[in-house]
Parts: C-alpha cells; sequence; structure tokens
C-alpha cells in the first residue's frame, strides 16, 4: 500500500487562502499556482510579508508574500486584538484612509468590515486623500489609532498599509511585535468573518476632516508674510493635489500650476518609471513647465503626499535640492521665525549633522534618532518639557510641529513657500540662503551608495559585510582617517539597538545600514568643508571629499563583497 503523498507547508497554506480569498484575480492566481507547484509556490506561500517599518509593504499578489485582500484581513484582525487587549476606550476607534492605489480602496472597506465584526468602530475618510490627513485625522478625532491603505513612493505594482497608534505617530516596539505576532496566531477571515458595509461600528468622514487639515496646514506659515509666487507643482499622479491647492489658497498664495500629464491621480503611474520624486527623471515633466513659464519654484509630492522634493532656479538652470539642503532650509526658516529655548528640531543619524550646528546656533534642543518618521516624532513625545517645532529625514521627509506627527509633504510645501517667496521679496534667492548656512556652519555635501545582493545568499551576504564592518572597519577612506567606530546594535549609544555601524572620520562621517524593505546595504556619506575664505572654493573641496569617499567606500564594498 503506497503512502499517501505529503503536503508541503505552502501547498497547504494556498488551499487554505483560497477558500477564504474573495478577488477573483487573486483566487485565479492561487488556483494557477496550486497547479504548478514549485518553487513559484513556496515563494508566495512559504512565509509572510515582514510586518514592521509602519505596517506592511509589497508587491500586489496572491499569497502571504504578497499585498492582497486575504493578508490585509489578517492584519486588520490582528489590530483589532491588540486594540481590544489595549485601548481605554470602549469600543475602541480606528481612522481608516486610503490613496488611489489599485486596491487601496478594497483594503480600507476590508479594514472597517473586519473591525467592526470583532467589536472595533471605524472612521472611514471619505475618498483618496493624502497620508498627512489620516495622521492628522487620527489624533484630531481622538482615536486609538488609524490605518492608511498606501504604497507610497513605491512602484504601481506594490500595494502597502500603515498603522499609526492613538498618539498620531507610526507604530513603534512592541506594538508592532504584538500586531506581527497577532497575525500569525490568527485564523483567515472570510466573507462570512466581516461585518456588513452598513454596520454601526462604521462611521463615514464627510469633507469637514479635509477642512480641519487645510486649516491645519495653512496655519504654518505666518499671517501676512510674503505670498507672491510663481510655483509649478506636481502630484506624480497622486492624491496631493485637491488637498494642497486648497492649503495653498487658504494660506493665500497665488495657485501651483500643476503639470497637466501628472495632474490627476492614475494607480498606473504612467509618464514616471517609478514615482519616488528621489527618482531620477521624475521631475522632468516639472522642470520642462516651469523652464517655459518661468516659475520661481518647483514642488513635487510623492503619490501619497508625505514627501517633498524641491527643485530652484541656478545660475540659468534648475538644481534639485537634496533632502538634507531642504530640511536644514525649513529649520533655518523655522527656527530664526520663532523663539524659546525649549524648542526642539530632530533629525536621523543618517542625515546631515548641520542641523546640529543650526540648533546651536539658535541655542534650541537637538535630538538624533533612527530612521524612519516613527522615530523622529518620538524625542518631543518622550520629553513635553521640549517643543516640537521641525524634524526631518534627508529621503525627503519633513514635519513642521506637532500637529501631524509624520511626515507630511503639504505642509513642508507650504513652509518652503513662504521661505522662498520671503527671499524673493529680499531680492535673493533660495540658492543666496542654502550659501548663507554655508558660510556660518560649513559647506556639508551628503548621498547615498548602495550595494543589492540577490541569490538565496543575499540575507547571509549581508550580515556576512555588516560583520565586517564592526570587526575589521576600514582605518583610512580617502586618505582620512577613521576617527571612531560606533556599533548602534550596542545598548549603550542612547538610541534603540538596530543594525547600523557609524564611521566618524576627518571631516565627514559614513552610516551603513540594511535596508528594511529591499536586499541592500546603504551606506550614507557626508562630507564637511569649513568656509575660511572663498565660498566656491569650500564648496569645490567638499564636492570633492564626498566624491572621494563614495569612490573609497565603493572599493571597500566590492573588495569584500567579491570574497
Amino acid at each position: 500500500m503506497s503512502a499517501a503523498p505529503t503536503v508541503s507547508r505552502a501547498e497547504d497554506t494556498a488551499r487554505r487562502w483560497l477558500e477564504v480569498d474573495p478577488d477573483p484575480e487573486t483566487r485565479a492566481e492561487t488556483e494557477r499556482l496550486l497547479a504548478a507547484g514549485g518553487d513559484e509556490l513556496d515563494d508566495r506561500f512559504g512565509g509572510r510579508l515582514a510586518f514592521g517599518t509602519a505596517g506592511i509593504r509589497g508587491r500586489r499578489g496572491a499569497g502571504p508574500m504578497r499585498m492582497n485582500r486575504v493578508l490585509v484581513r489578517s492584519v486588520a484582525a490582528a489590530v483589532a486584538e491588540v486594540l481590544l487587549a489595549t485601548a481605554e476606550s470602549d469600543p475602541p476607534l480606528v481612522v481608516v484612509g486610503f490613496d488611489a492605489r489599485h486596491q487601496s480602496d478594497d483594503f480600507a472597506t476590508d479594514t472597517a468590515r473586519v473591525l467592526a465584526a470583532r467589536g472595533v468602530g471605524s472612521l472611514v475618510l471619505p475618498g483618496p486623500l493624502p497620508t498627512p490627513v489620516l495622521a492628522h485625522a487620527v489624533r484630531e478625532s481622538g482615536a486609538d489609532a488609524g490605518v492608511m491603505a498606501t504604497a507610497s513612493h513605491n512602484p504601481a505594482a506594490d500595494g502597502g498599509y500603515k498603522v499609526y497608534w492613538g498618539d498620531g505617530a507610526q507604530i513603534v516596539p512592541p506594538i508592532d511585535a504584538k500586531i506581527s505576532a497577532a497575525i500569525d496566531d490568527a485564523y483567515l477571515p472570510s466573507d462570512d468573518d466581516l461585518a456588513d458595509n452598513d454596520h454601526p461600528l462604521i462611521g463615514r468622514a464627510d469633507d469637514t476632516v479635509t477642512d480641519r487639515y487645510v486649516d491645519l496646514a495653512a496655519s504654518v506659515v505666518r499671517p501676512g508674510g510674503p505670498r507672491h509666487l510663481s510655483v509649478v507643482y506636481t502630484p506624480l499622479h497622486g492624491v496631493g493635489r485637491d488637498v494642497l491647492e486648497a492649503a495653498f489658497e487658504r494660506a493665500g498664495f497665488d495657485p501651483p500650476t500643476v503639470v497637466p500629464v501628472q495632474a490627476d491621480p492614475d494607480p498606473d503611474f504612467p509618464t514616471v518609471a517609478f514615482p519616488n520624486p528621489e527618482e531620477p527623471g521624475a521631475l522632468d515633466a516639472a522642470l520642462n513647465l516651469a523652464a517655459g513659464t518661468g516659475a520661481d519654484l518647483v514642488l513635487a509630492n510623492d503619490p501619497d503626499a508625505d514627501r517633498l522634493a524641491v527643485a530652484v532656479p541656478d545660475r540659468g538652470s534648475w538644481r534639485i535640492l537634496t533632502g538634507d539642503e531642504v530640511g536644514t532650509l525649513l529649520a533655518e526658516h523655522v527656527l530664526a521665525g520663532g523663539t524659546g529655548r525649549d524648542r526642539l528640531v530632530v533629525s536621523t543619524v543618517v542625515s546631515s549633522r548641520m542641523l546640529v550646528r543650526i540648533a546651536d546656533y539658535h541655542g534650541v534642543h537637538h535630538a538624533e534618532t533612527l530612521t524612519g518618521f516613527k522615530w523622529i516624532v518620538r524625542p518631543g513625545l518622550a520629553d513635553r518639557s521640549r517643543r516640537f517645532v521641525f524634524g526631518y529625514e534627508e529621503a525627503l521627509g519633513y514635519a513642521v510641529g506637532d500637529a501631524v506627527r509624520d511626515k507630511d509633504g503639504i505642509t513642508a510645501a507650504l513652509l518652503f513657500a513662504e521661505l522662498a517667496a520671503t527671499a524673493r521679496v529680499e531680492g535673493r534667492t533660495v540658492c543666496d540662503l542654502l550659501d548663507d548656512l554655508w558660510r556660518r556652519h560649513g559647506v556639508h555635501r551628503t548621498g547615498l551608495l548602495t550595494r543589492r545582493f540577490d541569490g538565496p545568499d543575499a540575507v547571509t551576504s549581508m550580515a556576512d559585510l555588516m560583520l565586517t564592518m564592526r570587526d575589521a572597519p576600514p582605518a583610512v577612506l580617502a586618505g582620512r582617517p577613521v576617527t571612531a567606530v560606533v556599533d548602534l546594535a550596542r545598548s549603550d549609544t542612547g538610541l534603540p539597538p538596530t543594525d547600523a555601524v557609524i564611521l566618524e572620520v576627518a571631516g565627514g562621517r559614513v552610516v551603513v545600514r540594511p535596508s528594511g524593505t529591499e536586499p541592500m546595504v546603504k551606506v550614507y556619506v557626508e562630507a564637511v568643508a569649513v568656509v575660511n575664505g572663498d565660498l566656491r572654493d569650500a564648496e569645490r573641496s567638499a564636492t570633492d571629499g564626498f566624491e572621494a569617499l563614495l569612490t573609497a567606500l565603493s572599493a571597500w564594498l566590492d573588495d569584500k563583497v567579491d570574497r
């Protein structure tokens, strides 16, 4: 008598998935994968997307290693379980938002139905809206949590799901670990396990939620300040346009000129290969329009409008500012326009150290955090004697004040427009303001070097590289001695332990860390040149130093990776 064939874990998961999947497309995909078997089935059903950095994100498709309605329902059930165990409200309340990506509205609807079935109330936002509107609504409504269905700046094929807690900030340990464990322990919800759409625990927000956010956004600029400015704006096919235009109008600015081919939400992002304003070419349409119209400023949001990119005229062409340049300009603008030694500005370990010098100059507090806005807002929450006024990370994320405890590309756009309009009235340019900072604090050049790891040994290879960086770091880089090595995995750094290493280099700094979302090691480089005479000479010196560090690090990485 022959033994019954062994059913693999992946096959078993796929069959259970198939029983509850409400989506005809992913059901058909699962059936195909089951029929074919092999590595692809294991790839889709042999594990689960990690729940961590603000939530969960990945390519849309069938199985727990992709974003889909079954996975979202499981995450929503886990959020409900943790809320019911920890929230003081009865019932707990979750604000649910979504952008215009494929299936984001389905993810939001499923979330509200799952929550209601478990005794958790929801307030669903009235349509596709920017992530900052959701983050603001969580606090403004007194909710216990928030969920935003968005993949932010990821490619069109991706979906995502951000989770916020009652403080209006992205979740941090131990909440993220509790939700992740609850996902693993929960059964897969079927349609029968969900409440009806008209369940009394499912509330529907109206447009006043957006109006209140617009009021807040307009309040970040000073009443009666300069407003006349010609702005070209692109939402990159995302959901930022209507809210940004309303905020500009309420604040008294001239209406921005929106890039026509990128004005409307389109989940396929037809004019950009990658809807991230940091990517080369993403701003080409906006820059071309600005050059043709004689604009003063180019502003760009990513698809969920939590990031901001800026370009300005410079010596007859257009210059795209780095995230560090935008962040330090905004910080200086905020600090110069306010008072109080209790003020706090925050940046991350991978951002420019110039903000430390700006804070010292103004006599205010500065805090350095791990990467990610879930950490940037924490110093202000941990010590309420310090008034959080500004925080940023180099990846185009900025927070103006404490009302929205997340990066906000719309309030940042308004503040930068005010900065540029003020300079214009004074007969100066944004680049002049940056030069002022350089003369005072030194020219800071920053940038990023990456190394991608492919194949089945990718995780091991990345771990080996980080071990080498800890145990045998370079002693000299581009002729500059490495003066200190700080292992952020240690518990005595003043930061939560994380897999990253800082190399303090004469005239600069290097931070090395694995990506949290891709098989990639990221190397953040900064070179600083003090201005003792001609500013342009110092600028060239900083640029040369930066490029030399990049070359030396690239060679060092190549040597270690190829061994």
